[in-house]
């Protein structure tokens, strides 16, 4: 996408006050749901099976591990984000500069999607679609590119399927 693109895009949902509620909701709930059930799961997992079972500790490790990588992969690549290479306000309040590449809540909510996969193929794809429309939010949002979402997307599902289904 090119830079008027995220601009009208971003101008689109910030017109009217509904769009602007939607796309702010959907921004900050549909990370919430995945970050509430996940601890639950894995709670869950640490009672039925022993908080030192292989499968508690794959499902606790990974994405924890996954998420301090991608944190400081970040900061080193420190790619700009939409809104400062295009100047322009995303419809979601975001004063981040930089730390764009890989989005970590794309990274987040794959991998996390991943270790429900791990448990539960049918969790692990409703979790699957519910990552899928993070990413997509933080996009239409304007606070990332399509790179960083897609980038985020293969990451957590390439560690997820190394991690959970590989080694």
């Amino acid at each position: 996408m090119k830079g008027e693109s995220y601009k009208s895009m971003s101008a689109y949902f910030s017109e009217t006050r509904l769009r602007n509620t939607t796309i702010k909701a959907l921004h900050d709930v549909l990370p919430l749901v995945m970050y509430i059930f996940y601890p639950i799961q894995l709670i869950m997992l640490g009672i039925r099976e022993g908080f030192l079972s292989e499968r508690f500790l794959r499902f606790g490790l990974i994405p924890l591990g996954t998420l301090i990588i991608v944190s400081i992969v970040r900061a080193i690549i420190n790619a700009k984000r939409p809104y400062e290479v295009y100047d322009y306000t995303p419809a979601v309040e975001k004063k981040t500069k930089g730390r764009s590449f890989p989005s970590r809540h794309t990274v987040c909510a794959f991998i996390i999607s991943m270790a429900f996969m791990y448990i539960s193929t049918r969790i692990g794809v409703i979790m699957l679609i519910l990552a899928a429309a993070i990413g997509l939010t933080r996009v239409l949002a304007g606070v990332h590119f399509i790179r960083d979402v897609i980038g985020g997307a293969a990451i957590g599902v390439l560690i997820g399927v190394l991690g959970f289904f590989v080694f």
